[in-house]
């Protein structure tokens, strides 16, 4: 039986993710909301790890597929896509065949 183990130490060309502050709270836009513009804006991007090694925590510099350049910290090492699109809503469940069936019915 083979155990996996999250890796702690991520090499050069490993996917990572790093954490960034993209703006200051004084940066922020005034139009936003005062609880808004009070936090920063972050992000946690994905990429490759340029340097030869790194741990969690870590300040790193990565390279997206696009091809950009940034630093960061280290927060993951070989991340998931966790993105969906929330649960169902009863309310608009039906809206799809109706539509079909609208547009069958219109011909």
């Amino acid at each position: 039986m083979t155990i996996f183990k999250t890796a702690v130490q991520a090499n050069k060309g490993d996917l990572v993710q790093v954490h960034l502050i993209v703006l200051e709270p004084g940066e922020r836009s005034s139009n936003l909301p005062e609880a808004t513009q009070a936090v920063p804006y972050e992000g946690w991007i994905k990429g490759y790890l340029l340097g030869e090694h790194a741990d969690i925590g870590q300040m790193v510099r990565i390279e997206t597929l696009i091809g950009r350049q940034l630093s960061g910290i280290l927060t993951e090492i070989n991340p998931i896509y966790e993105h969906n699109f929330g649960k169902p809503q009863p309310d608009i469940n039906f809206i799809g065949r109706e539509a079909w069936k609208k547009l069958e019915d219109e011909g």
